[in-house]
C-alpha cells in the first residue's frame, strides 16, 4: 500500500524542509503539506499538494483526514517557547486542543503512524542539567514546556488505550538556514548567522556562557525520518525519545563563526526575558535509549554547522 502523508504546520522551521524530504522519498503527490496560512516560498517551489488547516476547527482538520485518508501524520503546528510565555491561553490551546484533535482523527481514520515532536522544554530547573536522563523529575515552567509533558502523556495514553501507533522526539535547539526560526528560545543560533554575514556583529539575547543542547536541521529531519521508519517492536518509548544534539555556549558559536569572519563581534543584551527560561533547561542530554534502541547517531558536530550555515546562507543573506 502507498503512503498518503499529511504534515501539518508545514510552513514551519522544521516541516518546510521535513516536507520537501518526504517528497524526495515518496514522490509529491503523496505527500500533502498543510498550514494556517498560505505556503510559503520553498514549499510553492516544491509544488504538491497543499491545504489550508486549522487544528482548532474540528470541522476543517476532519474534512481534510476524511478527503485524504493520510496513513501517516506529522503533527507540527505549536507556539513554541518565547511567544508561548507572551500569549498562555492561546500557547496552551494550539498545542494541546490541536494534538488531541489530530489524535481522535488519526484513531478515527486508521492512521497506522502519527508523529508529534517533544522538546528539551519538557525537563525543569529541578531536572539534571548535564547530561539529562530519559526519566527523572520533569517540571517545565513554561506554556510550551508544560504543554509538551502533557502532550507526551497524551501521545502515550493513545497508544496504550487506542493502539495508535504515535512516536515522538524531544528535539533541543534547532539549527538550519531554509527557513526562519518560530520564535523559540533558541533562536539565537540561527539569528547569529544571518547578522554575522549582514553586518558582522551580533547582540545574544542569552548570556555568554548559558550552555543548551542544540542540533542541525539535516540531523533533527534524519532522526525524524529513521524513527518514523524503525519497526514498532523497536520504539520502546511512547511518550517521547530525548535528541540530544551538541551543546555550546553563544561565546562557543562566535568563536566558531570568526573562523570563517575574523572581524565577527559578539555582545549580550540583558535582562531579557528569554534567559530566565534558558536557565530552567539541560545544558546536556542523554539520548543513549535513542541510540540503542533504533540505532541513533549525529553527525553534524560545532565546526560542521558552523560552515555548512554560512556556506548556504551566503547565497541568500
Amino acid at each position: 500500500m502507498s503512503e498518503k502523508i499529511l504534515v501539518i504546520g508545514a510552513n514551519g522551521q522544521i516541516g518546510t524542509e521535513l516536507v520537501a524530504i518526504l517528497r524526495g522519498i515518496h514522490g509529491a503527490d503523496a505527500v500533502i503539506a498543510s498550514d494556517l496560512k498560505s505556503p510559503i516560498y520553498n514549499l510553492r517551489k516544491n509544488s504538491g499538494p497543499y491545504e489550508i488547516v486549522n487544528v482548532l476547527d474540528k470541522d476543517n482538520l476532519h474534512h481534510i483526514f476524511e478527503k485524504h485518508r493520510p496513513t501517516q501524520v506529522y503533527h507540527l503546528a505549536a507556539i513554541l517557547s518565547a511567544v508561548g510565555e507572551q500569549k498562555p491561553k492561546l500557547a496552551w490551546d494550539l498545542n494541546m486542543t490541536g494534538l488531541l484533535h489530530v489524535l481522535d482523527f488519526s484513531v478515527e481514520f486508521n492512521v497506522k503512524k502519527v508523529f508529534w515532536p517533544s522538546s528539551i522544554a519538557v525537563f525543569g530547573p529541578h531536572s539534571p542539567q548535564w547530561d539529562t536522563p530519559q526519566y527523572c523529575v520533569m517540571d517545565p515552567n513554561t506554556v510550551y514546556g508544560f504543554s509538551k509533558l502533557a502532550g507526551e502523556r497524551w501521545c502515550e495514553y493513545y497508544f496504550n488505550r487506542y493502539n495508535l501507533d504515535v512516536r515522538s522526539l524531544r528535539y533541543p535547539g534547532l539549527i538550519g538556514w531554509r527557513a526562519n526560526p518560530g520564535g523559540g528560545t533558541t533562536d539565537y543560533a540561527v539569528h547569529i548567522f544571518h547578522q554575522a554575514l549582514k553586518t558582522g556583529t551580533y547582540e545574544s539575547f542569552l548570556s555568554a556562557n548559558t550552555a543548551l543542547p542544540m542540533m542541525y536541521m539535516e540531523d533533527a529531519i534524519r532522526a525524524t525520518i529513521m524513527l518514523m521508519d524503525a519497526p514498532a517492536d523497536k520504539v520502546q518509548i511512547r511518550s517521547s525519545y530525548n535528541l540530544a544534539g551538541i551543546s555550546f555556549t553563544p561565546t562557543q558559536l562566535a568563536e566558531e563563526i570568526k573562523k570563517h569572519i575574523p572581524g565577527f563581534e559578539i555582545s549580550y543584551s540583558d535582562n531579557d526575558p528569554r534567559q530566565q527560561i534558558a536557565d530552567s533547561w539541560p545544558k546536556s542530554i542523554d539520548d543513549s535509549y535513542a541510540q540503542n534502541e533504533w540505532g541513533w547517531q549525529l553527525e553534524y558536530d560545532l565546526p560542521k554547522i558552523v560552515a555548512d550555515m554560512l556556506q548556504n546562507l551566503k547565497e541568500i543573506v
